[in-house]
């Protein structure tokens, strides 16, 4: 929300501070269509270019996100610590037998049933699964774990933010592409040099909305929205960090209630649970998924 009221700031200050000061709105809205689809329609065209198709695919993806904001919010963060506690009380308690159905099977799992939203983020089940099938098979060495657990992290994440950095290079080139349509338009008007004046001063006017154009969507439209949803992505991360922490202080041998307390820590600040909201919620998990 606070997104789109920042584009709707952006339009009317920009236009509406042309107009007080005396603007004359009819050439600029008569050149604009024209100089957005030639603006417009070489940066989509550099977007193709200069991406794969599955990344253009997540940057249209990307551009929704901005508005919605970041996908994990309080509450799935205290379910995903309350997953996490139930899943190491299970490998203290039973060990890795008793674990090994809850990883192999999650979406059959009573574990994981539990949390829905969890368990339909494919990246989120991986990581959780992978890592602690790798502890069954013997690898239990706490630092070990967090360097593998890193590397998927910062492959995980470095691929999240192709769709930011698309964004990003778009708005890097559309000022010299509103050049590309003002020089256009300065080849047009001098192809008419012999007409009034009157109309020549129209013509460079026009000409001149294709470089206003390049740069108002730059710095006012696709570099904001490019600078945002880079910092969903890298809120969103944490929720991955949350489960290599928890995961690691189990290892390290610290009990449940320790570990998620320690994955706790990596919540971001704004939506972190309380100590007692998280404990409340971990002791209203049914005792059969607990332990």
């Amino acid at each position: 929300m606070l997104s789109a009221g920042g584009l709707v700031m952006v339009v009317f200050m920009v236009f509406g501070g042309y107009l007080l000061a005396g603007g004359n709105m009819e050439i600029v809205l008569k050149a604009l269509p024209l100089e957005l689809m030639i603006i417009g329609g070489a940066a989509v065209g550099a977007l193709l270019i200069a991406n794969a198709g599955s990344i253009v695919k997540q940057t249209l993806g990307g551009v929704s996100r901005v508005f919605k904001g970041p996908r994990w919010k309080q509450d799935d963060y205290r379910d995903l610590l309350c997953l996490l506690y139930a899943l190491t009380k299970v490998m203290k308690t039973k060990g890795v037998v008793g674990l090994e159905p809850h990883i192999e099977n999650p979406e059959e799992s009573k574990i994981f049933q539990q949390f829905p939203k969890i368990v339909g983020d494919h990246h989120v089940v991986a990581l959780i699964c992978d890592t602690l099938r790798m502890v069954t098979m013997n690898l239990d060495d706490p630092h070990q774990v967090e360097d593998f657990m890193e590397r998927q992290l910062d492959k995980h994440h470095q691929e999240a933010l192709k769709p930011a950095e698309a964004l990003q290079t778009m708005a890097d080139g559309l000022p010299a592409l509103g050049i590309v349509a003002a020089v256009l338009g300065v080849i047009k008007t001098m192809a008419s040099i012999d007409k009034p004046v009157d109309v020549l001063g129209g013509m460079i006017g026009s000409a001149l909305v294709g470089t206003f154009l390049g740069v108002f969507l730059a710095y006012g439209f696709v570099g904001p929205m490019a600078s945002r949803l880079k910092q969903i992505i890298d809120e969103e991360a944490q929720f991955y960090a949350v489960i290599r922490d928890t995961i690691t202080a189990h290892l390290h041998g610290h009990a449940a209630q320790v570990s998620v307390e320690i994955g706790r820590g990596n919540v971001p600040s704004r939506i972190q649970p309380s100590f007692y909201d998280l404990e409340e919620a971990i002791n209203a998990i049914p005792n059969e998924a607990a332990a």
